[in-house]
């Protein structure tokens, strides 16, 4: 079993600074702030750790269905797809604007469980697993409860399908997954999409808190980053 303590070491001695990203699939400003930390993810991954994590925005114990938020989704998406320029699809405005005739149940263990396992097997493309994941649900409005969606994910990204489902439903990776939960609420992260730059084992700094644009994401990012490289001259 892997515990807090130890994903919790595994993290600490990946090289500083690293940039750690905080979102859930749920989340519909996550979906409208992919293209902003990818972008930023391109400009500095060469030279920096990224890491993403998920927050267990809806905690399996409060799974429910879509209609518990729909209407709520149904008049704040308009300002979210304003506000980044991203799109929602049909097939998940369906379940938003028709919510008596949705299955849709919602919780964000199983698609953190899928990452957590993501990143076991190809953690230099999670953060495109990460955004693969949304779209699976912004976009096509798929159930991630769905075993179905996880196998069409590993045709994606060139993974062994059953063997991705099997390891979802495996009882070490639902540990993982809940020992990374626990981490970002010792972190204090309520809300997301959310994003730090960690300079050392203690040192941490948020430079995004809810959606951001680029240009102040990566100007905040710069600054520490700056900050940083005077500290250790």
């Amino acid at each position: 079993m892997v515990t807090f303590a130890i994903l919790e070491e595994i993290i600490m001695t990946t090289p500083f600074p690293r940039v750690i990203y905080v979102y859930d699939a749920h989340c519909g400003w996550c979906f409208g702030f992919k293209s902003n930390i990818l972008k930023l993810k391109e400009k500095h991954g060469k030279l920096l750790e990224f890491e993403v994590l998920s927050g267990n925005m809806v905690p399996v114990e409060n799974r429910h269905h879509i209609g518990k938020m729909a209407s709520y989704i149904a008049e704040a998406y308009h300002r979210v797809e304003e506000l980044t320029g991203c799109k929602f699809g049909e097939g998940y405005l369906n379940h938003i604007l028709h919510p008596e005739s949705s299955e849709l149940m919602l919780s964000s263990e199983k698609p953190g469980i899928a990452l957590t396992v993501f990143k076991q097997i190809s953690p230099e493309r999670s953060f495109e697993f990460a955004g693969a994941l949304q779209d699976k649900i912004m976009v096509e409005g798929k159930d991630l409860e769905n075993d179905d969606v996880y196998r069409e994910l590993a045709v994606q990204f060139g993974i062994d399908a059953e063997n991705f489902v099997a390891s979802i439903a495996n009882e070490e990776a639902r540990d993982i997954a809940h020992a990374e939960f626990a981490m970002v609420k010792q972190l204090g992260i309520t809300g997301f999409p959310c994003v730090l730059v960690q300079t050392d084992e203690r040192k941490l700094y948020m430079i995004a808190r809810g959606y951001t644009a680029f240009d102040d994401l990566s100007a905040r990012l710069d600054k520490v980053l700056e900050d940083f490289r005077i500290a250790n001259n």
